[in-house]
C-alpha cells in the first residue's frame, strides 16, 4: 500500500512538472534541464536538489557581490543566534525542536566554536586556567622516651578533643639529622594556593632553600601508615602509596618552580571532559522527562545540554575577565547565580512546565550532575594533568 502511494505522489509531481512545462511553452517559454541532476528546470531554483538556474562564469564584480552578500546574512546568523544564546535562554534547543532551524548557526559548531574562542582567548591573553603555589609551613617535631618523633595532626581540631579516634600526635617521618628535627623549621609540611584565571608570571614561588630542599628529597613530615596485619596487603599497599607519593611530591617540585605547570595538561583534559559530560547531561534530563518521551527525544534533550555547555564556556569567558578586577570567590559566587539563573530559565522555558516542578527538577537533576558527574570529572582531570605524564597519556 505504501509503494502504491508513492508511485502516485512520484507520478503526479511528474505530471504538475509536465503541465508547468506545457504552460512556459504555449507562452514561448522553454525550460531548462537541472545541469546537476538533469530534471526539469523551472524558475530561479531547481526543485528536486536546489541547484540555481544561473551557474555560469561571472565577472569579478559579481562574485565580490555574492561574497558580500553571503558574508551578511552570516554574520546576522550569528547575532541572531548569539542574542538567543545570551538574552533568551532555551531558545534554540526549543527552535530546534519547533523546526525553526535557519535562522540559527547549529548546535554542535556553536559549542565548538564558543570553546574554542574561550581557548584562544587564554592563549592571547597568556592567562592560565589554574595556577598553584606551593607552601610551606614548618612542623613542630617532639620526641618520646622511646625515641620516636610525633608532629600535630593537621586533620585535628579542638571540636575533636572527646574523640578518641582523632589524635592530636602522629607519626613523623624524618631522614635528616636528629638535631635539625627538633629545631624550630627543620620539618615542613606543604600546602597550596589556587589561583583562577590569572595571568601566567604573576604567581611566583615563595619557598626558600631549605624548604626546596626537602621537596627534592621526597620529605613529608606526615609518616603514611600501613596495616600491618596483612604483610601481602601492606606491601602492595606500601607500594601504592610510594607510587603515589613519588607522583604528588614529583608534581609540586614542578609546581614550585613553575605555579603553571598544570595549566598545559588541563587545556587539554577540560575540553574533552566536557565534551563526553554533554550527552551526560542530556541522558539525565531524558530520565527525568520520561514521561514527555512522545514530545521530546533524545535529540531534543541533547540539543538542550549543548545549548546549556555553551553557555558554561560563555560564564568562563566572562570568569577570565573578572578575575582581573575582582576576587576570585567574589567572581565564582557571581558566575555561580548567573550560571543557576541561566539554568533555571532555559528549563522553564524549553520544556515549558510550570514553576514549582522545573524548580524541583532543576535543584534534583543540578544536584546529581554536579555531585555526581561534573565534580568527578574535574578530580579526574586533576589526576590525570598530575599523573598522566607517568602513564603516557
Amino acid at each position: 500500500m505504501t509503494d502504491e502511494i508513492e508511485a502516485i505522489i512520484e507520478t503526479g509531481s511528474i505530471a504538475a512538472i509536465e503541465i508547468a512545462a506545457s504552460a512556459l511553452a504555449q507562452r514561448g517559454e522553454k525550460p531548462g534541464a537541472c545541469k546537476n541532476c538533469a530534471h526539469p528546470l523551472l524558475g530561479a531554483y531547481c526543485a528536486v536538489c536546489g541547484q540555481p538556474t544561473k551557474t555560469r562564469r561571472r565577472s569579478v564584480r559579481g562574485l565580490l557581490h555574492d561574497f558580500f552578500v553571503d558574508l551578511v546574512n552570516f554574520d546576522s546568523r550569528i547575532l541572531r543566534t548569539g542574542r538567543a544564546l545570551l538574552f533568551q535562554p532555551g531558545e534554540l534547543p526549543r527552535a530546534f525542536r519547533e523546526g525553526r532551524t535557519q535562522p540559527y548557526v547549529p548546535s554542535i559548531r556553536l559549542y565548538l566554536f564558543v570553546s574554542l574562542v574561550f581557548f584562544v582567548l587564554l592563549s592571547i591573553t597568556n592567562i592560565a586556567i589554574m595556577q598553584v603555589l606551593v607552601t610551606a609551613h614548618p612542623v613542630k617535631v617532639t620526641r618520646d622516651a622511646n625515641g620516636d618523633y610525633w608532629i600535630p595532626n593537621p586533620a585535628y581540631d579542638k571540636d575533636d578533643a572527646s574523640d578518641p579516634d582523632v589524635r592530636r600526635l602522629i607519626p613523623a617521618r624524618v631522614k635528616i639529622t636528629k638535631q635539625k628535627a627538633l629545631q624550630p623549621g627543620g620539618v615542613f609540611n606543604y600546602g597550596t594556593e589556587v589561583y583562577f584565571f590569572q595571568r601566567i608570571g604573576t604567581v611566583h614561588s615563595t619557598l626558600t632553600k631549605d624548604q626546596l630542599a626537602h621537596l627534592d628529597r621526597n620529605e613529608p613530615a606526615i609518616n603514611i601508615e600501613i596495616d600491618g596485619k596483612d604483610k601481602k596487603k601492606s606491601a602492595k599497599a606500601q607500594a601504592a602509596a610510594t607510587a603515589v607519593t613519588g607522583g604528588v611530591f614529583g608534581t609540586m617540585h614542578k609546581l614550585a618552580a613553575d605555579p603553571a605547570a598544570l595549566n598545559e595538561p588541563l587545556t587539554t583534559w577540560i575540553p574533552r571532559a566536557l565534551f563526553c559530560l554533554v550527552p551526560i547531561y542530556a541522558l539525565l534530563l531524558a530520565l527525568f522527562h520520561m514521561r514527555r518521551r512522545q514530545d521530546y527525544y533524545l535529540v531534543d534533550h541533547l540539543v538542550f545540554s549543548l545549548s546549556i555547555h555553551t553557555f558554561l564556556f560563555v560564564v568562563l569567558i566572562l570568569a577570565v575577565g573578572l578575575s582581573q578586577v575582582l576576587s576570585g570567590g567574589v567572581t565564582a559566587a557571581l558566575l555561580l547565580v548567573i550560571l543557576s539563573v541561566y539554568i533555571f530559565m532555559a528549563m522553564k522555558r524549553f520544556y515549558a512546565q510550570g514553576w514549582f516542578i522545573t524548580s524541583v527538577k532543576f535543584l534534583v537533576v543540578s544536584g546529581i550532575y554536579c555531585l555526581f558527574c561534573l565534580l568527578p570529572a574535574f578530580v579526574a582531570v586533576l589526576a590525570l594533568s598530575v599523573f598522566g605524564g607517568s602513564f603516557g597519556f
